[in-house]
């Protein structure tokens, strides 16, 4: 017997949750099939098949068989590059086709009604025996393959009833309504699609590959890793890389949602899909055309969409007691009037038909997949990545989100932050020490040579290099002697240092800062203060996470020092100290109290991510970061924290609009029902008004906005 393997097929014609039941359930029956997931969304069934058993052809005839078209494989791997499917107008498609059929029967039907008053009953009857033949042959192609109680069953009943008690000409409205609902959601499924899609457009067709002296024009997925192309001004980036020469502001928005064009120079990384502005810069590829970001970002949602949210899941459960509780229900109304209480038999068998049309389950089953596939497509355009409906529901009821700090509420590397001349000007502090620590590679040294930089200050020539004790101080030769800049203790082992530079060290230190010591042989000369600065973001990030009262909490490794003093800025609790295995316990403190949500780079906090309920990676740019935590951020900033829990309460409270109206549509409709009011062809328009509803209400998601 040959070993399971995975089989993923696109599917069309699959717009609606009910569909996707009907399907799941079919496969589930299936011999060697195992681990079926059918997606709406993505429009794609996955399941693993042992094909000795189940050969492809009668999967693909199944599906057929439901009303359903398989239409190719997907590649398995994420390896391919995406590409849009190739989709006729919908007024082309079989559900619209069917909607012209329907109509012009009944059309048909009234004229000749009119002409021939004495056959209407008989000319709409025949309108509507041959309409609700498509719908009656998926009731029981359904029924056969395990789903007896399917949206198709409730119409193809309710409209042969109908032609049973004399209502004939409403039960070709109902079929003919019932069609249209059927395209409504065609159209609304396509537009939710098409979100996801528009990214692929992103990314141009061809690059400009450097070659001996000259550049040729070559597709884009024939770009290889270390490849150099040229952009040109107003050209799109054609894959990730690095520039290696040129500068120029790019636009990012399109990849990451940032709005402000950001300046790109040499060693900067860039986005397959980024927009040069004004100069032309040479990049050397990174990721190849299957492999960009943009690749992984489509990948990634559809992912996400093929996986059920808890709501999603609780729902589809209760849908599958509705439906057959519905029907209970309807055969109730029919029955329970006339025998006990002396009703009209044909009055009650009517309204217990109407009950039928308004228990179709379509607006309740897509209540919570249409808003969760909004609100990963919204997320994917504006560079919050979150992967799968679980993380987009468990983000709006976190009770506290705790940051790494270096690199995550820091900038991840120190700054110059003071100067203090013992001896002479600031600048000539600074100069003297960033010519001692030019040629070393220590973070130290390297903000002090910036900031020297920055202040366009001219460095002292040196007379060989420096000379690096680990530890303690670097020494170089200067002009006028011997420099070094060193450690404070250092600096009280080599000569006896003055008590008031003494208190300026320790409440300096005191601030969380590092300080270091410039000496001329035994003269202290100045002290230069550094520390990992806090993002420009940090403060309003967290703000906005209290205003939305979540709990925020700092978790460093720092000492606890230097942790209160970063904190004290952002107004945030800290705790430091915490080597690996304490952040862990620390995380899983913190989770007693409720949902927490754990924001790291996504590469040393691993273990953390996977320990919160959901794991957020800052600089989702990273292979590591899209793959270790439930979320990622694409722009890097700490306000993308409060816009992921934002977005989250906008998808939920949008879930549960949804439901409201769904439900509630349905009671009203009820009533009416039970007290004559309603006909067969409202309560087929009150379904289908409370799918469309829905539907649109979901699609609102779509144009959210991360706050400014």
């Amino acid at each position: 017997m040959a070993a399971a393997s995975q089989l993923k097929l696109q599917i069309e014609g699959m717009d609606c949750a009910s569909c996707a039941m009907k399907i799941e359930t079919a496969m589930q029956r299936l011999p060697g099939v195992s681990d079926v997931n059918v997606s709406y969304q993505a429009g794609t069934l996955t399941l693993q098949v042992d094909e000795d058993r189940t050969q492809r052809r009668v999967i693909e005839d199944k599906v057929r068989a439901l009303g359903y078209q398989p239409v190719g494989q997907v590649p398995k791997t994420t390896s391919a590059l995406p590409t849009k499917r190739t989709r006729e107008p919908w007024w082309r498609g079989t559900k619209a086709r069917l909607v012209f059929v329907t109509g012009a029967l009944f059309a048909a039907a009234f004229v000749a009604a009119w002409a021939l008053p004495q056959w209407d009953i008989w000319l709409f009857a025949a309108a509507a025996l041959v309409s609700v033949v498509p719908f009656a042959r998926r009731a029981i192609a359904g029924a056969l393959e395990g789903s007896p109680f399917s949206i198709e069953t409730l119409m193809s009943v309710a409209a042969l009833g109908a032609v049973a008690i004399g209502e004939a000409e409403e039960a070709a409205v109902v079929i003919f309504l019932f069609a249209v609902g059927e395209l409504l959601e065609t159209v609304a499924a396509g537009r939710a699609r098409a979100g996801i899609e528009a990214l692929i457009d992103l990314v141009p067709r061809t690059a400009l590959r450097m070659t001996s002296g000259s550049t040729e024009t070559v597709s884009v997925e024939d770009l290889a890793i270390d490849d150099r192309v040229v952009v040109r001004p107003g050209d799109r980036i054609p894959s990730d890389g690095v520039v290696e020469e040129g500068s120029s502001e790019v636009n990012e928005a399109p990849v990451t949602g940032e709005s402000v064009p950001v300046l790109k120079e040499a060693g900067a990384k860039v986005y397959a899909g980024s927009i040069n502005a004004n100069g032309e810069l040479r990049v050397r590829i990174t990721h190849v055309a299957a492999d960009n970001t943009i690749a992984r970002i489509i990948h990634m949602v559809e992912e996400a969409q093929e996986s059920k949210a808890p709501t999603a899941r609780m729902i589809d459960r209760f849908s599958r007691l509705y439906t057959p509780g519905a029907m209970a229900v309807a055969a109730l109304i029919i029955v329970v009037p006339p025998i006990f209480f002396g009703g009209d038999w044909m009055t009650w068998i009517y309204r217990g038909l109407a009950t039928l049309l308004i228990a179709c389950p379509c607006a309740l089953v897509i209540s919570t997949p249409a808003a969760i596939a909004s609100g990963l497509a919204a997320g994917a355009r504006h560079g919050l990545l979150i992967k799968g409906g679980a993380a987009l529901e468990t983000l709006g009821k976190v009770a506290t989100v705790a940051f790494d700090k270096t690199g995550t509420l820091t900038r991840g590397h120190p700054k110059v932050t003071d100067v203090v001349a013992v001896v002479g000007a600031e600048d000539d502090v600074l100069a003297k020490a960033a010519a001692v620590e030019r040629n070393v590679s220590h973070p130290l040294g390297v903000a002090i040579v910036e900031a020297a930089k920055e202040r366009a200050l001219e460095l002292p020539a040196t007379f060989g290099g420096g000379i690096a004790v680990p530890g303690k101080a670097v020494t170089a030769r200067l002009k006028s002697g011997f420099a070094s800049v060193g450690s404070p203790r250092h600096a009280a082992e080599e000569t006896e240092v003055p008590a008031d530079v003494r208190d300026r060290i320790e409440a300096l230190e005191g601030e969380g800062k590092t300080v270091v010591v410039l000496m001329a042989g035994k003269t202290v000369e100045g002290l230069i203060a550094l520390r990992d600065e806090p993002r420009d973001d940090a403060a309003e990030g967290v703000r906005r996470l209290k205003d939305r009262g979540v709990a925020v909490v700092m978790l460093s490794g720092d000492n606890q020092r230097t942790a209160n003093a970063i904190a004290a800025g952002l107004g945030v609790e800290a705790r430091g100290e915490l080597l690996p295995d304490a952040k862990l316990a620390e995380i899983g403190r913190l989770k007693e109290a409720g949902p927490i949500a754990m924001v790291g780079d996504g590469i040393n906090d691993a273990p953390a991510l996977a320990a919160a309920s959901v794991g957020i990676a800052m600089g989702g740019g990273t292979d590591v970061a899209l793959e270790t935590a439930d979320a990622a951020l694409l722009r890097d900033r700490v306000e993308g924290v409060a816009d992921l829990v934002a977005l989250s309460q906008a998808t939920l409270g949008n879930i549960w609009q949804n439901v409201a109206l769904a439900l509630g549509l349905k009671a009203v409709f009820l009533a009416t029902t039970l007290f004559g009011v309603t006909t067969l062809w409202m309560a087929i328009l009150a379904d289908t008004g409370a799918t469309v509803l829905v539907t649109a209400n979901a699609l609102r998601l779509l144009a959210y906005r991360p706050s400014k």
